[in-house]
């Protein structure tokens, strides 16, 4: 990346958060504070993707799901009951 390709931007951190960096940069784990920020960022953009293909994920499950019911592929169900067969079932595998 070229000194022309980068933009300055000024940042405020809390008190807890400078000396976060500072401590980095201190430890040896970065050479600037620019270089934890950059980093930082990318994590953070990687765990929004993470997250918008989690909820995509999840509104497919839910569309699969109202096509089920639409479809008459649904049952009522008794809690009850399958309460009842899960615990036949753990006494006669016990």
């Amino acid at each position: 990346m070229m000194m022309s390709d980068l933009e300055r931007l000024t940042i405020t951190l809390t008190p807890e958060l400078a000396a976060l960096v500072r401590g980095a940069i201190g430890e040896g784990d970065y050479a600037s504070s620019s270089e934890v920020i950059r980093d930082a960022l990318r994590d953070w953009r990687h765990k929004r993707q993470e997250r918008a293909q989690t909820f995509k994920a999840l509104q497919g499950v839910v569309q699969a799901g109202l096509e089920d019911d639409t479809q008459g592929r649904v049952q009522d169900f008794d809690a009850a009951d399958i309460k009842a067969a899960g615990r036949a079932q753990s006494r006669r595998a016990g």
